[in-house]
């Protein structure tokens, strides 16, 4: 293998001109030959027994040139950038410029990662925000608490809003049942909007064992078009009324749900966890605002190869998100009417940023000489291990060392940026709790389409 020229083309790209000649080519067409001659039928000769000159004449010299050739660039390639000493981001572009029976030239268009220029990273200029626990926040986790802990018990009397009816319905539009209109046993909230508009009022003042007609319009935007507009009557069921019951928040409330023996210690807890929690969210938020500053201060050209690698990523880390929630990418390409053009680029802002700030962070690394030490590593793989629920020498199998290796650096490097920050602190207000706002009608009549949403 020779590189005949390195050519540097814009856009951090690199153009090889490598060239593999004399033996190296000759044996690699002589395996060629070996491996495929028992496919080959010669007339006179036993299938796999034809000379290979034979061969040669009577399909034509080259025949085996191709898989010769297939064999040796991919090494020909990895040895050319080695001695070229580039750093690929990306695959290649391979384009074959000539092969006879001494060899052959190829050329690779090569993407290679661009010269990063950080003009500071030292005394970059942040504020951070200082956040206080107020006593409402402590009070509504305490509610939170309560409320997971409710239990719901079923009563002896007239149902009303907030009350959970379990009903047996079966809907029909004209005399004529539909698909979906049909359920038993269905545990349903009033005042929940989850069933068609004028549903749910029509349950309120009912006791367990009452029958109702419930009589409804499907909005004009149902989802079933069959269904659009039409008036339609539900044969409705009480077959029980529940209402939820909250626990006394007192000291045995705080035995139940938590370490401590008494309320007064699960509050103190509570307020606790909630500064730590705002000192985390103050400490990204200063990261995230000095990264902006690094970024202000960094000139790099990134090349779209990096950049379509990194929305390869978040499209997959989406796809996966998707089936935690018993979805598919093309089910929700249907419900979003996009297609995969626009949902990739729905990416590709957030992309460029990302590589953009792993280039800067790199290069400080490199102007740093900061040092990963085996201790850093191992740590690092222990850390993803915990995260994943496996052992770490699983983790290992995954995700190399050199990639686990510049990571910790990167990490290493952003402590490095606040360390040497000017950093100016700013208390922020709590906010007031948001008004509650109606919930929004939902046009399902079905268990299935709360799922969905």
């Amino acid at each position: 293998m020779t590189v005949k020229e390195v050519k540097n083309l814009e856009k951090s790209t690199v153009e090889l001109t490598v060239e593999v000649k004399g033996e190296e080519f000759k044996t690699a067409v002589d395996n060629a030959f070996k491996k495929n001659l028992s496919k080959i039928s010669v007339p006179g000769f036993r299938k796999g027994k034809a000379p290979r000159k034979v061969v040669e004449r009577l399909y034509g010299e080259g025949i085996f040139f191709e898989d010769a050739v297939n064999a040796l660039y991919p090494k020909a390639y990895e040895d050319a950038v080695a001695e070229a000493k580039l750093d690929p981001v990306a695959r290649p572009e391979i384009e074959i410029t000539e092969v006879d029976a001494d060899g052959f030239t190829f050329k690779a268009l090569v993407t290679v990662k661009p010269e990063v220029n950080v003009k500071a990273y030292k005394g970059l200029k942040a504020t951070k925000n200082v956040y206080t626990v107020t006593e409402s926040e402590a009070k509504a986790e305490l509610e939170r608490l309560q409320k997971q802990n409710e239990r719901t018990i079923v009563v002896d009397r007239e149902s009303k809003d907030g009350d959970t009816v379990n009903i047996n319905f079966d809907g029909s539009v004209d005399g004529v049942h539909f698909d979906g209109g049909k359920g038993e046993n269905y545990d349903l909230v009033l005042g929940s909007n989850s069933f068609i508009p004028g549903f749910e009022p029509q349950l309120v003042g009912k006791k367990a064992g009452e029958e109702v007609k419930v009589e409804v319009t499907f909005p004009e935007d149902y989802h079933a078009e069959d269904l659009k507009g039409k008036a339609a009557i539900f044969d409705c069921k009480i077959n029980e009324v529940k209402e939820t019951e909250l626990p006394e928040l007192d000291d045995e409330f705080a035995k139940d749900v938590s370490e401590f023996d008494t309320l007064a210690d699960l509050k103190k807890d509570i307020k606790k966890k909630i500064k730590e929690g705002k000192e985390r969210q103050a400490a990204n938020e200063l990261d995230n605002a000095l990264i902006d500053a690094l970024l202000e201060n960094t000139e790099v050209e990134v090349p779209d190869a990096m950049v379509q690698q990194k929305v390869d990523t978040m499209c997959g880390e989406f796809e996966q998100r998707l089936a935690g929630s018993g979805l598919n990418l093309e089910m929700y390409l249907q419900y979003t009417g996009m297609d995969m053009a626009a949902f990739r680029k729905g990416f590709e802002e957030d992309a460029l940023k990302q590589v953009k700030v792993r280039l800067a962070l790199e290069k400080v690394v490199a102007m740093e000489g900061i040092v990963v030490s085996d201790e850093d590593i191992d740590k690092e793989y222990n850390d993803i291990a915990a995260a994943y629920g496996m052992p770490a020498d699983q983790v290992k199998m995954y995700i190399p060392k050199e990639d686990i290796t510049m990571d910790c650096a990167v990490s290493k490097a952003v402590e490095l940026i606040r360390n040497n920050a000017e950093v100016t602190e700013e208390k922020v207000a709590a906010k007031k709790p948001a008004a509650k706002k109606p919930a929004a009608k939902k046009t399902a009549a079905k268990k299935e389409e709360k799922t969905e949403e």
